[in-house]
């Protein structure tokens, strides 16, 4: 992985090595001072599997000086990763009052 603008590249680079990127688009973008926001959704396909995920995104950056110094990325990963599943079931125990589920 690269660093400075190179990260950022070679971050999207890999992203479009698994899924075909199907969509993306920015719903809301906010700022104030050198803080910034990006609310938006996504498409993606897996490459291995075909399966199509949505997902909501956010960003948050903060910018210094032109330049950004700080950016986090969120997304619904439960759904991107399970693009990729390729069989099997999976077990969750999420309710300490309920039973597990398979799914």
């Amino acid at each position: 992985m690269g660093e400075g603008p190179q990260a950022f590249i070679d971050t999207f680079t890999h992203v479009s090595q698994f899924w075909q990127i199907l969509a993306f688009s920015r719903e809301e973008l906010f700022g104030a001072g050198e803080n910034v926001a990006v609310f938006g959704r996504f498409t993606y396909k897996s490459k291995t599997q075909a399966k199509t995920v949505e997902s909501p995104f956010l960003i948050l950056s903060r910018v210094h000086d032109g330049k950004i110094v700080y950016f986090q990325f969120m997304e619904d990963t439960f759904a991107t990763a399970a693009s990729f599943k390729s069989g099997g079931s999976s077990i969750f125990h999420s309710d300490p009052n309920g039973k597990e589920i398979e799914i």
